[in-house]
């Protein structure tokens, strides 16, 4: 009997139109961001999201700080939403991240930066939402009706978006490339094999998800989904951070999992791997190109720091396959909903 697709599974696939959508029809939100960002030439981009979307700022922050040397900021939300603090942000650009658009943190993170100076932006997937409606500049994501409470091509299209603002902020050829070609790649993740990383995770009873740079915010969000999907105790850590106190609980069969793209750190991240393969540890590695036993193969935009985007497929169909071989239902985790209303 065949086994029906959770719609985990199928909404993974649907990744590749997502973003293929957000491109096609916001090519003007793009073009007014590059227009703003160039005119107001902020010192500083502050940025509030949680969770998953809080995964994709993280993404963004490598991204943008690597591409154009302006720093980019975590606001708590419960600053100006418990603490009632007034954000001073004169010049800076603010980014909320929210796949909903309801949160009433959010959305008075949102209010206490743009009465403090900045200019907001808010990147959603519902655009008739209170953060969308109260924004200078919105995007929406495209990703279309959501159902399985992990987010998962609504994560992709998010972390596209801000992709997306950081290569119109930077003007960068090789990014623009790499965004044009992320769908395609996308799209041929789906046929990753990912099983040989299965074995490690079946029966474990925690796993480091590891990487550097935009590889480590990819960490982050599959720390986050071995969690609420597969009920796996997971910790992310950047592979330089590893090498300090985490790797003290690294020894013969614990496994790890490492998002490992062909950038400037791939040399520094093999020899990270090589050292905790040394202790013992059993490594799964989604790269673009082999580095060592267990590499999950990936295809390529032609960027290393676009890439762990397209790694995410191939995980995606992992951790959900993980979950299924501990009877779990990925899409319907016990004690979590799709929306969260947080203060």
């Amino acid at each position: 009997m065949t086994e029906t697709p959770s719609l985990m599974f199928q909404e993974t696939a649907e990744a590749s139109e997502a973003v293929g959508r957000l491109f096609a029809n916001e090519a003007q939100a793009f073009a007014e961001l590059g227009r703003v960002i160039a005119e107001r030439s902020p010192a500083l981009v502050s940025m509030s999201a949680r969770g998953s979307s809080d995964h994709a700022a993280s993404f963004f922050k490598y991204l943008f700080e690597i591409h154009t040397g302006i720093p980019v900021a975590s606001i708590g939300p419960s600053v100006a939403s418990v603490y009632d603090a007034s954000l001073k942000l004169d010049r800076a650009l603010h980014i909320t991240i929210s796949q909903s658009g309801g949160s009433p943190d959010i959305v008075a993170a949102q209010a206490s930066a743009k009465k403090g100076g900045a200019v907001t932006l808010a990147v959603v997937n519902v655009a008739d939402s209170p953060l969308a409606n109260a924004a200078d500049i919105v995007l929406p994501i495209h990703a279309g009706p959501e159902r399985s409470v992990a987010a998962t091509k609504s994560f992709i299209a998010s972390a596209a978006a801000l992709a997306g603002v950081a290569q119109v902020a930077s003007g960068s050829a090789a990014l623009k490339g790499a965004l044009d070609r992320l769908p395609e790649a996308l799209a041929a993740a789906c046929d990753v094999n990912w099983e040989p990383a299965l074995p490690l995770l079946a029966d474990a009873g925690s796993v480091y998800t590891a990487g550097r740079g935009p590889g480590f915010a990819i960490a982050l969000e599959a720390a986050l989904k071995a969690k609420e999907t597969a009920q796996l105790h997971a910790e992310a850590f950047s592979l330089a951070e590893l090498m300090h106190g985490p790797m003290q609980l690294v020894d013969k069969g614990f496994p790890i999992l490492a998002f490992v793209p062909e950038d400037e750190a791939l040399a520094s991240s093999e020899q990270s791997l090589e050292k905790l393969r040394g202790f013992g540890a059993q490594i799964a590695s989604f790269s673009s190109r082999d580095v060592g036993e267990r590499t999950i193969k990936t295809p390529t935009t032609g960027h290393g720091h676009i890439d762990p985007l397209v790694s995410l497929v191939g995980y995606y169909r992992l951790i959900e396959r993980v979950a299924r071989e501990r009877g779990l239902n990925p899409d319907t985790p016990d004690k979590l909903n799709k929306v969260t209303q947080t203060i």
